[in-house]
């Protein structure tokens, strides 16, 4: 029963920390974060042939 109560306590005290430390190192939502530079891989994402034109 002892080592039974041990463990939970223990389960209690990994879980609080494991919150603790995603709420301080929450990182920001999609909105919040600054928009990347355009290069030839992501310009493929847009539909931009990187082949045909200069990038900004």
């Amino acid at each position: 029963m002892n080592q039974t109560l041990a463990i939970l306590m223990s389960l209690v005290v990994v879980y609080g920390l494991v919150i603790l430390i995603g709420k301080r190192f929450k990182k920001p939502s999609k909105y919040e974060r600054t928009p990347r530079t355009l290069n030839s891989w992501n310009a493929l994402d847009k539909g931009i042939d990187p082949s045909d034109e200069k990038l900004p």
